[in-house]
């Protein structure tokens, strides 16, 4: 196991030596080599989180670089993911098929596909799982300098205003620490409404945001885009949460006089104090214990109208306990087309789940409910808060596999369970 461990930096040198756009078919070769794989894949996660693409192959028989969608439900794919752990099925006759996450900090970025002639011994499956933790690093590294790795994760062409919307994203739409583990999903809407959500990650200090603009298009992108840069600006000078709002509703003003609702969160990862702020955004859902409730805020003015404000924003504490979990979302999960939704319910329902499964389950709920067209855009962010006792995450190739999801039962389980 050491001397296979030890070939691992020449992956990173083998996608050193390629092109951005050619450095996963090199890995992928480099893979098929080192355990005479008939077949070496690397799929991709697209950005509704519900399929995945194939964006290299390296076979037998050389084979095209058309992008190959696979929808998860269902799939050996969507249970690595889930699960977080490699699986390898019988090939019928002809070796054996492994599949390992390729996951970095919890941000689920794809799968590493591979037909071995034989089955994989402890230490050949423990060594395919460290290169798909090494393939994911080669992934992020090289997406800065190439549009392959944006491409293969749209299912569809965008316009302008989602263009605008998606990069205002954060790069990883999850992440894992010791303290806590988060995850955001947008589903949007016909005519997008300007959604986002953001964190980011300092020494002892995690941040979040969930804001949602008023219009429609790219009016409605151009205010997010003025309204997040506003954020992360003022964030990132170390101003503190209310004067980084009041720097936000001024230059919404200074803009267009557009308004935004939204939330901002700061979590002290030393002592697990939590501050908010609420810009007349919808409350929060916390699940303790098992039982979900609406956390009572108190609500300022939105983003936006300084000129009107009663009073500047307020900082207010917010109670947060370990083991709790969090659900910011904007209005688009109440609206109409939601109003079969039984959001408390389905929260506690997958508090199971990894909030990478819970955040996307919840906006696929909603959308499914407006008949897969949304009149307002869907976003929800899930945070489960560990505690400041939490100092060191239990990793195994990029993922904390104690916080993962189960694998989802089969249709004939469920069938079976029924009975």
């Amino acid at each position: 196991m050491g001397d296979g461990l030890g070939r691992l930096p020449r992956l990173l040198t083998a996608a050193e030596t390629a092109a951005p756009v050619e450095a996963v078919d090199v890995v992928a070769a480099s893979l098929r080599r080192r355990f005479n794989a008939s077949r070496v894949s690397f799929h991709i996660v697209d950005l509704t989180g519900k399929a995945v693409v194939r964006l290299a192959m390296v076979a037998d028989v050389e084979v095209g670089r058309e992008a190959e969608r696979v929808d998860l439900f269902g799939s050996e794919y969507e249970q690595v993911i889930r699960t977080q752990q490699p699986t390898y099925l019988d090939g019928n006759g002809s070796g054996q098929r492994v599949i390992a996450p390729v996951t970095n900090r919890g941000d689920a970025i794809g799968v590493l596909e591979m037909e071995l002639p034989d089955s994989p011994s402890e230490d050949a499956l423990e060594e395919v799982k460290e290169a798909a933790h090494v393939l994911a690093y080669i992934v992020i590294a090289n997406q800065r300098f190439t549009d392959f790795y944006t491409w293969g994760k749209r299912s569809r062409p965008v316009d302008l205003a989602a263009e605008i919307q998606y990069q205002l994203l954060p790069l990883a739409l999850s992440c894992e620490a010791a303290q806590f583990a988060v995850c955001g999903n947008l589903e949007p809407s016909e005519d997008l409404a300007g959604d986002t959500f953001d964190y980011a990650l300092d020494r002892d200090v995690l941040h979040l945001s969930v804001t949602d603009t008023e219009g429609h298009n790219t009016k409605a992108a151009l205010t997010a885009t003025v309204l997040v840069n506003a954020l992360r600006r003022a964030r990132r000078n170390g101003t503190g949460l209310a004067e980084q709002a009041e720097q936000a509703s001024q230059a919404l003003a200074d803009h267009d006089g557009s308004h935004a609702t939204g939330q901002l969160l700061r979590v002290s990862l030393n002592t697990g104090q939590a501050r908010l702020i609420n810009a007349g955004h919808p409350l929060p859902l916390r699940m303790r214990a098992g039982v979900v409730e609406e956390v009572s805020l108190k609500v300022d003015h939105p983003f936006g109208i300084p000129d009107l404000a009663p009073h500047p924003y307020r900082v207010q504490d917010l109670d947060l306990q370990p083991g709790d979990r969090l659900v910011m979302l904007t209005d688009g999960m109440l609206e109409q087309e939601a109003d079969n939704v039984d959001l408390p319910s389905l929260i506690e329902a997958t508090g199971h789940l990894h909030p990478r499964e819970t955040a996307l389950t919840l906006t696929s709920a909603v959308r499914d409910a407006a008949g897969g067209r949304l009149q307002d855009d869907s976003t929800v962010m899930c945070l489960d808060w560990h505690g400041p006792q939490e100092r060191q995450r239990q990793v195994a190739s990029g993922a904390d596999t104690g916080q993962a999801s189960p694998a989802r039962h089969s249709r004939s389980e469920l069938r079976a369970r029924e009975r």
